[in-house]
């Protein structure tokens, strides 16, 4: 046998006995189970469950390496076929109403960070960061830059998600929310020419833009590239089921993979507190989203979605499941999204100053100069 043969042979077999494969391996069989027991969003919520159990009991297992942005790519692509030029101007005449959601998801924010620093003991900075219902990789970066506890923020953000994602829809579910989208994908047929082009052209400007240093740039570019496509009602293909559930699975992988076992021993009091303020968020986000049904006249299983403290990819992912509005529910927390980039570290850093400016003052009311 070649030397080239041996040690491909080797490189195979390192592949199969390593840490990645063996939480992919796991992931998949918490999908396939998942989805024989017809839960919600199986191929999400099952490696998720799975990884994060697989961590917490100190299994030796890990997602593998750039599977979230490939999970994100693929989601990102199949949420964007949905925007057709009518879907387009239906969103465009909500705006005001996500913009309104936007704001008040950082003031919804503001208040858990609040409660949580309250509960925990936690530092206000850290409270903040770890409350904000932005991506958790750009609140890290922006936390890192503001001096909180990196690993408490990554934590809460994830274990956001995790709750969001298996509260939410099962809900949803066991509510009876799951009807005939009036909001469906531009039609046509798997053309594999067309899908290849497709996902080249959303890894290629997602790549570009990630180096650059674009927040969440692997799923807003490929995103925002099939939603190009779509509304010039450009045909190239259809996502073929397959691949949406590979990338609910690369996904669901990943934040589970965030779980550490260790995290958890050391830090029971700042666990109940992050579980207390999640659950004050989904509830109050639930309330928002019912009234804003009633002002907007969109169905308020649709509006729940759109306004819950999830992320962009999970929420659409159950929308399209669901089939409710898929559109709507991308479009609000798209919005949510640019918003909370945009704005929560400059927010942060203005708050800081006038609590910095007070405290001055009140020195100086205190101890006044003396002549």
């Amino acid at each position: 046998m070649s030397r080239k043969k041996i040690t491909t042979k080797k490189s195979i077999v390192n592949f199969l006995i390593s840490p990645s494969f063996r939480g992919l391996a796991l992931c998949a069989a918490g999908g396939a189970l998942c989805s024989v027991l017809h839960t919600p969003l199986p191929w999400m919520i099952g490696p998720l469950l799975s990884m994060a159990l697989a961590k917490l009991f100190g299994l030796d297992v890990r997602a593998p390496y750039g599977g979230r942005q490939t999970g994100q790519v693929l989601i990102g692509c199949t949420l964007g076929l949905y925007f057709t030029p009518a879907v387009a101007g239906t969103v465009q005449s909500h705006a005001l109403a996500m913009l309104i959601a936007a704001i008040l998801s950082i003031i919804l924010g503001y208040l858990c960070a609040f409660f949580l620093s309250r509960l925990s003991g936690v530092d206000r900075t850290t409270a903040f960061f770890a409350s904000v219902a932005g991506g958790a990789a750009e609140m890290g970066v922006l936390a890192e830059r503001h001096g909180a506890a990196l690993d408490k923020v990554a934590f809460a953000q994830s274990l956001r998600i995790l709750l969001v994602v298996v509260i939410v829809p099962a809900l949803l579910t066991l509510s009876g929310a799951h009807g005939a989208d009036q909001y469906q994908p531009l039609p046509g047929d798997v053309a594999y020419p067309g899908l290849a082009l497709m996902l080249s052209l959303c890894v290629a400007a997602g790549g570009l833009l990630a180096w650059i240093g674009m927040p969440n740039a692997w799923m807003l570019v490929p995103l925002f590239v099939t939603i190009a496509i779509t509304v010039t009602e450009t045909h190239l293909s259809a996502m073929p089921k397959e691949l949406s559930n590979l990338g609910q699975l690369l996904i669901g992988c990943a934040l589970g993979g965030r779980f550490e076992r260790s995290f958890l021993r050391s830090s029971h009091r700042y666990l109940f507190g992050v579980i207390a303020t999640i659950a004050f968020a989904m509830v109050l986000a639930a309330l928002f989203g019912t009234g804003m049904a009633w002002f907007t006249k969109i169905p308020v299983p649709t509006v729940i979605l759109a306004t819950a403290p999830g992320g962009i990819g999970e929420m659409g992912i159950t929308a399209k499941v669901l089939q409710l509005g898929v559109p709507l529910v991308t479009a609000f927390h798209l919005t949510r999204i640019v918003v909370i980039v945009t704005t929560t570290g400059p927010l942060f850093s203005m708050v800081q100053r006038a609590k910095m400016h007070v405290r001055k003052s009140r020195r100086v009311e205190k101890f006044p100069d003396v002549d």
